[in-house]
């Protein structure tokens, strides 16, 4: 019986791990298409990388949300907040499961502060 619930424990640790985590990232919504740097579609897209993530979104691209390096598809392609924050540095909450994210809220990112040196 001790076996069996050492071996229901590891089980039970293992499967929560494989699971959904709920965090808040920051990071850009962007497009499938331009990812992590829109420079390689400013010729066809020139503007700001809003405009490029509105132009490539408009020709068929996903949403994707893009923190630490890293690209994660978004699930929920039809969330209301999208739109309005391509291309944007924003807040991000969610479930992340591999490389998928469900948004559940899009704020804008905090203001970064200055490094300031004494002399």
């Amino acid at each position: 019986m001790k076996k069996f619930m050492i071996v229901a424990g590891v089980v039970l640790f293992a499967s929560a791990g494989a699971s959904a985590s709920t965090g808040t990232w920051t990071g850009t919504i962007s497009d499938s298409g331009c990812g992590a740097s829109h420079a390689k579609m400013k010729a066809q897209h020139p503007g700001t990388d809003a405009e490029c993530t509105a132009a490539c979104i408009k020709n068929g691209g996903k949403y994707v949300f893009v923190t630490s390096g890293k690209t994660y598809t978004i699930t929920n392609q039809d969330e209301k907040d999208l739109a309005a924050n391509g291309g944007k540095m924003v807040q991000l909450t969610g479930d992340m499961e591999g490389t998928s994210i469900t948004v559940a809220k899009i704020a804008p990112a905090p203001a970064s502060k200055k490094k300031t040196t004494k002399s």
